[in-house]
């Protein structure tokens, strides 16, 4: 079975971090392109359901989209 998970990639000055929304605990992937960060979460992903069960699946609410904004904040 296949199941689509959204994953948010950040492009940072050292390479990229990427991790899935919607899943209970906490999964990182990273790599120097985007790819391998992609990569790199999916095979988290995989170990993470092995390891604690699909139960990590069940989101209290589905994640329909998710959206970047930036906002000015005083500081």
């Amino acid at each position: 079975m296949v199941r689509q998970i959204k994953i948010i990639v950040e492009k940072h000055t050292d390479g990229y971090v990427a991790y899935p929304l919607g899943l209970k605990g906490i999964v990182i992937g990273e790599g120097d392109t985007y790819e391998e960060a992609l990569a790199d979460v999916k095979s988290a992903i995989q170990f993470h359901i092995e390891t604690f069960g699909k139960d990590v699946l069940k989101a209290e609410t589905p994640v329909l989209e998710a959206f970047v904004a930036e906002a000015g904040v005083a500081v």
